[in-house]
This record gives structure tokens, sequence and C-alpha cells, in this order.
């Protein structure tokens, strides 16, 4: 291939990307000399066979040979002779200035014909800079280690170490991030890797979208490498800009916190709406405050929701829920939409099921009609309608052999806009006072040709009390040529909402709150212009006009500059959160929980014999704080145990701990445990794994644990219970083994110095303490890593 179509069909990709970063890694495929484009526009080309044997011919232009890049790779790495180069590709990096050649290597190492690990590297093809590497390795014999060998701290300088031999050139222009993949909760595992990035510096400013980041894992090994770098942007120094002060104000007087209903995933007991203050992180100019537009594809989907709603007040009743049959979903179907005289109605499915959202069961008709013209296959059409009212929920027709627009002029945008909310006025009279129209902007529509038969696409908001419901969602598509709707979708949640608007916290006092959450970065980024024949045009309708061959890339005019800008950043937490708008709290995004940004500390723990361990259950809510105090010394009961095993089994995560699909409707198992107890899902998912039975249905959750109970709950967890049981296989020499119940869980405890002894005595009546508790399932952590087993090779 000649090197100016080469860079022509560089030149066509990259224009489709914005320039913040370098692309992925792209792995070689297929054919000989073959061209493909890589993850994130890079032109690649791939070698295998005999390209691979003489490449010279493609790679005329690279600077550093196959060969050279192969060493460079296994000096960089570190590559073990075992590994063999398996693929090659040579790919062209668009950046924001010009391009750059990139070697891209894939080692395999291989064992009795297994594939047992790879190592990818990428090498610039023309400084042979070291630009990537990622490894994995098929080691089923390795085990964790608990704690971690190597810390976080430990594994920074393990990884400027590596950035001082293979970028030193680059490493008075980088700056930790300190919160880029920090894991907040301690680790309940050794399989950890530490993630560390480096952001490149520009005037003593973080530029974000430029960095070296690395993985080290627990050993100290560092798995993956990427230097994501780009020379070629000019950065703009700006000698007078905004203070953090004047920013803060700026971006205080901008903020517009949204209200909107949002729907927690998962919760206990029925799922409610929750009524709540969102604000999008935004940015400003930095040096006049200005605000920045936060996507520079707006023009794409980009437009404005109307003020008012469709009508002031509903045109209709809702339908009342019944019955409906087959043929009154059907002649639902063809009153609300237009079908063709000869569709045929093909196929048919009724099904019912139950919403775990709301609570209730919902039912719907499936109903598919084929078109026919000259007896020959000419187009299809869908739809689905409510079983219980008979509301068409979505419709949606093609036509093969739509007729070409013989009048020369499509329908305008305001001329469908208008046929659009026609159509929900129709098919939602009841609910067009909470529906709001989104209209698109119209500059996605000015290319719109005459006799070509395109479509227009909107889509509605559902509002109430002035609050958009994000979980629901109506849309419209008009046929540009015909009027038609082709694509009806409406999905309308049957939650009850208030008949009036609750009090809510003042929007002063939202962003107040918001602005406790996120905090003010200065920093760079790039901003791509694209203009074609002097006019300029957003970057989306660029991509469809280079696609579908309308506009040649060459004739496209690319500017990409720096800005320097003061941005809203999260502040590290380990949740997601909301923001209650009736009481002002911070709530878990997920469970709809109430939470804090702040974490509570137990203040009654300092110099504790038990202080980590202790700080670890209070990290993960195993155990709770109240007044600032965790009661070290206090009996544990037997809630706060189970939630300590189940969150140290499952790696302290909270979701996936019981496979029912729906725990709203599940049944308590114990009678003193109800679906709305904080212990309900750790005690259910204590039941499911067998850690614990049923016995007469009481689990007393306040009750009290004693050491003989401990023992056997521990021991249970590593998997040993049944084990334990046989006589005589687990002996022991206690002062008291009289006394044991369980007498061979309590010899593995202690053998594995999870448990203790005192004076040689074990004392299974003794009660535990929550700060024994934690250090109890400390050491189980760290027995269940040493205890895993590595297979055996035959």
């Amino acid at each position: 291939m000649k090197k100016n179509n080469r860079t022509k069909l560089a030149v066509m990709l990259s224009a489709a990307m914005l320039m913040s970063a370098l692309p992925a890694a792209a792995f070689a495929e297929s054919a000989n000399k073959s061209i493909r484009t890589g993850d994130a526009g890079q032109t690649l080309f791939s070698l295998e066979g005999d390209a691979m044997a003489d490449p010279s011919g493609v790679m005329a232009d690279a600077d550093v040979t196959k060969e050279q890049a192969e060493a460079l790779a296994r000096k960089y790495v570190s590559i073990p002779k075992e590994f063999t180069l398996q693929g090659a590709n040579f790919s062209m990096d668009v950046l924001a200035g010009g391009k750059r050649n990139v070697w891209g290597l894939d080692f395999v190492k291989k064992a009795n014909g297994k594939h047992v690990g790879s190592i990818y590297v990428r090498i610039h093809a023309d400084s042979g800079q070291l630009l990537e590497f990622n490894s994995y390795m098929d080691n089923p014999s390795a085990k964790p280690a608990y704690p971690l060998k190597v810390e976080r701290e430990a594994a920074g300088q393990i990884a400027l170490d590596f950035i001082g031999t293979v970028a030193g050139g680059y490493k008075n222009q980088i700056q930790y991030n300190p919160d880029y993949g920090v894991q907040l909760l301690p680790p309940l595992t050794g399989e950890v890797r530490h993630l560390l990035r480096y952001d490149r510096l520009v005037h003593e400013i973080p530029y974000v979208d430029n960095f070296i980041e690395l993985e080290v894992d627990s050993e100290g090994h560092i798995t993956r490498y990427s230097f994501r770098w780009d020379d070629t942007v000019k950065f703009p120094k700006v000698d007078s800009k905004l203070t953090p002060e004047q920013a803060n104000e700026k971006l205080r007087a901008t903020a517009s916190p949204e209200l909107s209903y949002l729907l927690p995933y998962k919760t206990q007991g029925k799922r409610e709406p929750l009524l709540s203050y969102g604000l999008q992180p935004i940015a400003i100019d930095a040096a006049t405050g200005e605000v920045k537009d936060q996507s520079k594809e707006s023009y794409f989907r980009g437009g404005t929701v109307s003020e008012k709603p469709v009508t002031d007040k509903p045109i209709g009743e809702e339908p009342k829920a019944g019955k409906v049959t087959e043929k009154q979903a059907a002649d639902a179907v063809k009153t609300a939409f237009k079908l063709p005289a000869e569709a045929e109605l093909n196929s048919s499915n009724y099904s019912e099921s139950h919403n775990e959202g709301s609570g209730g069961t919902e039912a719907y008709w499936y109903l598919n009609w084929s078109i026919k013209k000259d007896g020959k296959d000419a187009g299809g059409a869908s739809a689905s309608v409510d079983g219980r009212t008979g509301a068409v929920r979505s419709f949606y027709i093609y036509n093969y052999n739509n007729p070409p627009q013989t009048s020369g002029q499509n329908m305008t945008l305001e001329q469908a806009s208008t046929l659009a909310v026609d159509a929900v006025k129709k098919q939602l009279p009841w609910l067009t006072h909470e529906l709001y129209f989104f209209k698109p902007d119209p500059k996605q529509y000015e290319d719109m040709n005459g006799g070509e038969s395109r479509q227009y696409y909107f889509s509605f908001v559902h509002k109430v009390h002035g609050a958009a419901v994000q979980y629901d969602s109506i849309n419209v598509s008009i046929d540009s040529s015909t009027g038609d709707v082709v694509n009806y979708d409406a999905y309308i949640s049957d939650f009850a909402y208030p008949e009036k608007a609750p009090k809510l916290i003042s929007k002063d006092k939202a962003v107040d709150s918001w602005l406790t959450y996120y905090r003010t970065q200065l920093t760079y980024r790039l901003v791509q212009q694209f203009s074609w024949n002097g006019q300029p045009i957003p970057i989306e309708k660029y991509k469809l006009m280079v696609a579908s061959g309308e506009i040649e890339a060459d004739n496209v005019k690319t500017i990409t500059e720096a800005e320097l800008v003061y941005r809203l950043v999260p502040r590290l937490i380990d949740e997601s959160v909301v923001l209650d708008a009736v009481t002002g709290e911070w709530r878990n995004e997920r469970t709809g929980e109430v939470t804090q940004l702040e974490k509570p500390k137990a203040m009654d723990i300092e110099g504790h014999w038990a202080q980590r361990q202790l700080e670890l259950m209070v990290a993960y809510k195993a155990l709770d704080i109240k007044d600032d105090k965790v009661r070290p010394n206090e009996k544990v009961t037997r809630g706060e145990l189970i939630k300590m095993l189940v969150l140290a089994r499952n790696s302290g995560q909270t979701y996936g701990l019981l496979s029912m699909a729906d725990q709203s409707q599940m049944k308590a198992s114990f009678n003193d445990v109800s679906a709305d107890s904080s212990y309900f899902v750790y005690v259910e998912s204590a039941l499911e794994q067998n850690l614990i039975d049923v016995g007469d249905g009481s689990f007393n959750p306040e009750g009290k644990v004693s050491r003989d109970e401990m023992a056997e709950l521990i021991v249970r967890a590593l998997g040993y219970n049944a084990l334990a049981n046989y006589d005589d296989i687990f002996k022991s020499s206690f002062d008291d083994s009289a006394q044991i119940t369980n007498k061979g869980q309590a010899a593995i405890v202690v053998g594995l110095k999870i448990m203790t002894l005192s004076n040689g005595k074990f004392l299974p009546a003794k009660e535990v303490t929550r700060a024994e508790a934690s250090v109890a399932f400390f050491r189980y952590l760290q027995s269940r890593a040493e205890l895993q087993e590595a297979p055996i090779r035959m």
C-alpha cells in the first residue's frame, strides 16, 4: 500500500475522534497485509505468515523495524525466552497535530500445546518508546496472600522506578494522581491489583487526559503499563486566570440542580421511587469564567425540553384494567397506527410477569405482521399491547420497498414534530399534562434531502411535579417522506406518586450539598473543530457524512486546540450517592439507604489491641458506630457475626449475596428476621450457603455468641465442618475439652491460629466481644488465602 493512501485513510479515521488520549492496543487478526481499523481510530496493517517474514515493503517509512521493536519489547518488559512472537501489527495513532507509527507485538507462551500466557507490547515505530504492555498468565497454582505483601504506597515506588527506566525523560513532567484507582475500602482478598496514574503536567497544571498508568499486583509485579501522551498538542499559556476561590463562586452561580425521580436498584421490600436533586459536573473557562459545553457532540443529540407540558390538563382517561384478547390487541394497533391493508398477522404471544420494581403483575400481547407485495416479502411490523388495558406500548414497521418521494421535498422538522406530539396525545391522553416534548436541534436534520426517505427521532420527558422520571421513556420516529409513525415506544411505570408536590429543600441548599461532593480542578482539555466548505459542522454529523460517502475526509479541515478550564470533579468515595430532595440526606444510589460523604470514625479504638481489625469491620459496616464509638468490649451479636462472615466470604461486596431474583418477594426464613431487617440479606445468604440452618425457626439476631458457636461458624465458612465432625480426626488436648460441644471445630480454629487458648483452656461458653470477633475474622481471611489448594500436576 502506498504511503499517501495510508495517510489519507488515517486522516479520515482521525477526524472522527476527540484527541484526548492515545488509542488502546489493538490485536492483529486474519489476512496477510490486511487493512483494518483499531478500537479508537488507528489504521492497522496486520502481519502474519509471509508478511511477518518480510514486512519492509509495507512499512517503508518506519524508523524501527519489526525485529528492532521485538528486541526493545524484550528489553523493556523482560519477556522470558519461552514467550514467542505470535503476531504483529503496524498501526498509525492519530494525534492532535499529526500521527505516530506504532508496532504492536503479541508474545505467547504455550505448554503442551495449551496457551498459558501472553504479553502484548506496543512500541513507537519512530522513536522506540514503550507505549503500552499488558500481560496475562494462566496460573491456577498461584495463591492469594492476605494481608497484601505489597500495599499501595510500596506499589507506587515500584511504578516510579519502572517509569524511570522506560520513560525517564518524562519523569519530571508527571504528577501522581492520589484519587485515581484507589480502593477506598481495605481489601478482603490478596488478589489485588493497584491501579496507579501519573498525570502530565503542563505549565505546572495537570492535563488529566495525558498520563502514565500502571497496574501493580499485590506481589509487586507490574502487570500493565500505558503511556498515553500526545506531544503534538499545543497548550496556551494563560497568564491571567481566575483564582480557585473565584472559580468556585462562578461554578456555584452556574450550578443548576435538576429534580428527578430515581429508582434504587436494590432495596429490601417493595421498591419505591426516590425524589432527588442531581447536579452534573460543569466546566468554566479558567480565564473568563464562561460556561463551557460539556459535550462537543451536542448537535447530534442536543435539543431543548419544552417548558410547558403537551397539554395543561389530561385530555383523556387512563384505560381501565381488564382482560384483553388477541383480536382486541391487534385492533388496538390497527386503530393507533397505519398498517398496510396487505399486512397479515402471522404470530402472537401473550405473557405475564412479575414487575420487581413496582411489585405488581404485567401482562402483554406481542404481535407480528408480515407485509407482502406481489407475493413477495415487502416488510413487516411488530407491536406490544398491554394485556390488561389494551394500550399500545410499542410499534415498529419496516418496508423494503418504500416508494421514493416524488414531490422532491421532505416534510420539515416542525411538521414532523407536530405529528409526533399528535401521536402521543392519541396514545397517552391521560398523561399529556406530565409529558414534555424534547425538540432536537434543527442542525442535525438540516441535510434532509428531497427524494430520500429518512426518519425524524423525537422523545418526551415524563415529569411528575416538575421532577423528571428517569426510568420512564417515550420515543417516536416519523418517516420524513410519508409522515407515518414508523417507531413508537412508551415505557411508563405504574408507581404511585403523591397528589401534591412534596416540600423540598431549597435549590441553594442542594447546590451547597453538591459542592461538598465535588472538588474544583484546574486542567486542560482538548476541543476539536471541523469545517467543510468554510462552515463548521458537528463531529457526529461529520461521522455520518463520511460514513455515507457524502463528503471526502480530505475536504474537511480539522483544528484541535487545548483550553484551560476549571471543572467539577467528584470526590473519592466508595459508593455512588444521590441527594434526597425532601430530606437533604445523602443516599446510596443503588440501595436508597441513608449514607454520608464523610465516613464515621470510631473514636474509642485508638491504641486498642484490635484497632486494625476493628477498623476493617467498621469500614465494611459490619459493626455500627454510635456516638462516634464502636464499643469494642461489648458482646458481639449473632446478627453482627453473620454479617461479618458473609461480607468476608463475599470480599466485602453486598451485591449478589442471594441467588433469588426478587428479594422483595422472599418469605423470611426466620420468624425474627423480617425482610425489612438490616440483617435480612446476610442471614438469608448465610442460610443459602449452608452456614446456618433454620432450626426451630428463630435466629435471635440480638443474642450473644459463645466461642464454641463462633468456632463452628468459621469452620463452616472454611468448608471443613463435615470433616470436623468425624471423631478422632482432630484431637484437642485443651484443659476444658470435655466442656466443648464442637471439639473438631475448636481444634481446627486453634490449629490455624484463628482463635487462641487462655491458660490452656478454650473457654467454649465465653461470650465473644466485638473486638475478639473482628480479630477472628481477620485471621479467617488470612487462613482462607493460605488454605487455597493448588491443583496437582500429573
